[in-house]
């Protein structure tokens, strides 16, 4: 009994699931509408009808709730469902309207001019008759709009031009609006004449962009559809429209040389916003030309103005992006009775008519970014960056036929002292903004090296949500031009010029900080290439510290270095690269964690404010506090020393656990490398067959040592102790020699790390600086 109880109950469920996907949007929005108003009694619908005029919806939820249709104020109205009357001192719409023939049901729909027109034109024999009709007829209104000429010819000749017209309103098989699918094309009853159906999400069904305003009807011999105009005769494709009309000769020539018109005369459903000749009057004659020019930007141009869906204006009741067959999109939405594109009322003459398709004729032309030239692809937000560009006579440097990317800042990264500096500087700056290569955003790498026209080397940095070219981090907005790229930036780039020890060196602020590096052995760590992170105190940390306190703390070598290396950490992090509000948590060169997260654009370190943040180094980046920070999980064993941190910290409670000790931190922290190349020997005095030897800073921890005719590796890994894989081949006395070789810190060349050339392929740098 329960497996006969499930199956029919599964049976029941999936039925309905097919009869709710037999839905078409036109009914879904209709039932919508009735749970709307489903306070008014049964069968009542609501509708939403725009103020100052007749138009009428079913609407969309996002119409309903915005109480506007293309930006209008919408008035809702309450009106009996199709199909059904009101029923006098009876709330709602309780009884089902009276089944009649075609011609009967004109009247009952209100579309008393299309009945008139029918019985006058010999028309009504034929639909008070046998047979199975769909009538889609015109209401009042649209009769009432009607050309004056076309209205008249009409009249004048109502038992040919009139019934014909008629005829053309109709197909002689029963559908429904779920029958009308979007795509459709239909024969009507006159001579084989095409009515190309489009039914859309948002409910709204067109026959020849005409709107069904109240669908489905029924009569007994078929079913009557009321459309908001009178449907027009189809004949011709968009290629032979463009070929006849006069006033779009401007767009008709890039159409041809680019082979796009052959595309217009194929089966299909587009719609064409047509630039009149007009608009092409309006584009600065220099652009026009490089366009017209340019085979390929041409093609782009004339693509980005073909959508490959068929949008009717009466079914676009707010914005919408499409994308064009260029590839890029565009947004086409209404301002009352006008259409947009982009935002901007353009369109002259809208739902022009063809057999594979719909024209708008518009008034501006459309150029796609992928027909600009780079330095036109700035937006409103970096015209200072691309009006400086060009008043320093940068934009000769872009050349049309050059590959190029735009490191643009927002207009605010622009202070007016930078704008007041010498021209000189000035176009040095920009010039740093200005990459060799083109490179897209999905081209971008953590640790790949961009070279400007100025020669200078900018770092990539790619993070969770960000990516970052130095210290200016990028927002949404890139963009792809017919020579290059723009990418936005939040600030104006500031390329490293100088190691963190000679930023420390050169700031006074930082003299107790640094003098403590140098005790502690540590300045070789800020002056060697690498990637590292330093939080820098000022010496606002240090009020209070005497010299004997700081004799204590630099006899305690191990202590120094621990706090010291709980400042440091490896890997560069931009600030501006966090995701706002969220904590990252960065483990330190000593061990213990950071927690960092930015808040109101300000970066916090343990939930210090960092005064000054995003300070470039060669070899990594400074973010200045003004507190000594200390790992609170680390217990501090000696009283002399507990006394001189609570001097110093008092954000957070110090443990204390006596006799406990520091962990000692050997330097070998660092990731090095020894490897084959192609350098003089550094290394020859202790042992004349080691021919070669290099020490890489970044890198896998391996150590290659080429000895004639063999290779030895040694390998160092981070931690306390040294280990190296033993050597068994060779004398003993040279293993012995080569392990002290590596034990000692001794001078050594520095190799640059592997970046990309302009043509993608890597290559070595060979420039070596000495220690």
């Amino acid at each position: 009994m329960k497996i006969f109880f499930l199956f029919t109950f599964l049976t029941f469920l999936l039925s309905a699931f097919e009869q709710v996907a037999a839905y078409a949007h036109y009914d879904k929005i209709l039932t919508h509408s009735r749970i709307r108003a489903r306070d008014q009694g049964p069968n009542v619908c609501a509708l939403q009808q725009v103020m100052g005029t007749k138009k009428k919806y079913f609407s969309t939820c996002r119409n309903w709730y915005q109480q506007a249709i293309c930006g209008k104020k919408a008035t809702v109205l309450y009106e009996c469902c199709p199909g059904y009357m009101k029923m006098e001192g009876m709330r709602g719409c309780p009884a089902v309207a009276p089944i009649d023939h075609v011609y009967g049901t004109l009247g009952i729909v209100g579309a008393t001019s299309t009945q008139q027109y029918s019985d006058i034109s010999k028309l009504r024999e034929e639909i008070e008759g046998r047979g199975s009709f769909t009538f889609f007829a015109p209401s009042n209104e649209a009769w009432d709009q009607l050309d004056s000429e076309i209205h008249r010819n009409l009249v004048d000749n109502v038992n040919i031009e009139l019934y014909n017209a008629l005829h053309h309103h109709m197909l002689n098989k029963r559908m429904l609006t779920k029958d009308l699918k979007n795509g459709m094309t239909l024969v009507s009853m006159y001579n084989g004449q095409k009515l190309l159906i489009n039914h859309y999400p948002n409910g709204v069904v067109t026959v020849n962009c005409a709107r069904i305003i109240y669908g489905n009807q029924i009569a007994t011999n078929g079913v009557v559809h009321v459309v908001d105009r009178v449907l027009t005769a189809v004949g011709n494709t968009i290629q032979d429209f463009i070929e006849a009309e006069d006033d779009l000769s401007s767009f008709r020539a890039p159409a041809i040389t680019s082979g796009v018109m052959d595309i217009l005369g194929r089966p299909g459903h587009y719609t064409l916003f047509a630039p009149t000749n007009e608009a092409f009057e309006r584009l600065p004659r220099g652009v026009l030309e490089r366009i017209m020019g340019d085979k390929v930007a041409s093609e782009a141009l004339v693509k980005f103005h073909i959508l490959n869906t068929l949008q009717c204006s009466e079914a676009i009741t707010g914005g919408a992006v499409y994308e064009t067959l260029e590839g890029n999109t565009v947004e086409v939405g209404c301002d009352g009775e006008s259409l947009t594109v982009n935002g901007v009322k353009m369109v002259k003459r809208k739902d022009i008519v063809t057999s594979n398709g719909i024209i708008h004729l518009i008034d501006q032309v459309l150029i796609p970014d992928s027909a600009k030239q780079v330095i036109e692809l700035g937006g409103a937000q970096q015209t200072t960056f691309t009006d400086l560009v060009a008043q320093l006579g940068l934009t000769s440097s872009l050349r049309p036929e050059g590959q190029y990317t735009l490191l643009a800042p927002l207009n605010g990264a622009f202070s007016d002292d930078t704008l007041r500096l010498d021209q000189r500087l000035l176009k040095t700056i920009l010039q740093n903004h200005i990459i060799k290569v083109k490179v897209g955003l999905n081209e971008l790498y953590n640790g790949q090296e961009l070279e400007t026209i100025g020669g200078k080397l900018l770092r990539v940095f790619v993070y969770r949500t960000a990516v970052c070219i130095e210290n200016s981090c990028m927002v949404r907005g890139s963009k792809e031009g017919r020579n290059g790229f723009i990418h936005i930036l939040r600030q104006i780039i500031n390329p490293a010029e100088k190691t963190l020890h000679e930023m420390l060196r050169n700031d006074k602020r930082f003299s107790i900080f640094l003098s403590l590096v140098k005790a502690a052995d540590l300045d070789d760590v800020l002056s060697w290439p690498g990637q590292w992170t330093l939080f820098v105190p000022t010496n606002d940390a240090f009020k209070g510290l005497t010299d004997d306190d700081k004799d204590i703390l630099i006899r305690d070598k191990n202590a120094l270095r621990n706090i010291l290396l709980y400042h440091l950490t490896q890997g560069v992090f931009i600030g501006s690269g966090f995701e706002p509000g969220v904590t990252n948590i960065l483990k330190t060169i000593q061990g213990g964690k950071l927690y960092l997260k930015t808040v109101n654009d300000t970066l916090l370190v343990n939930e210090l404010k960092s005064r000054e943040s995003d300070l470039m180094a060669t070899n990594g980046v400074i973010h200045v506090i003004d507190k000594l920070l200390y790992p609170a999980e680390l217990p501090v064993g000696n009283d002399q020393l507990l006394t001189i941190l609570k001097k110093l910290i008092k954000y957070i409670q110090i443990k204390f656990v006596r006799d406990s000790t520091f962990k000692e931190i050997p330097l070998t922290f660092y990731k090095i490398n020894i490897i084959e190349s192609n350098v003089q020997p550094i290394v020859t005095k202790e042992d004349p067959s080691i021919t070669q030897l290099t020490k890489f800073i970044e890198g896998e921890p391996e150590f290659k040592i080429v000895r004639e005719g063999e290779t030895i590796t040694k390998v160092i890994h981070g931690g306390p102790e040294i280990k190296y894989t033993r050597i068994t081949a060779g004398d003993p006395d040279n293993e012995e020699k080569l392990k002290k070789i590596f034990e000692e810190e001794a001078p050594v060349r520095r190799a640059q790390p592997t970046r990309r050339t302009q043509g993608g392929a890597a290559r070595r740098r060979t420039r070596l600086d000495h220690s």
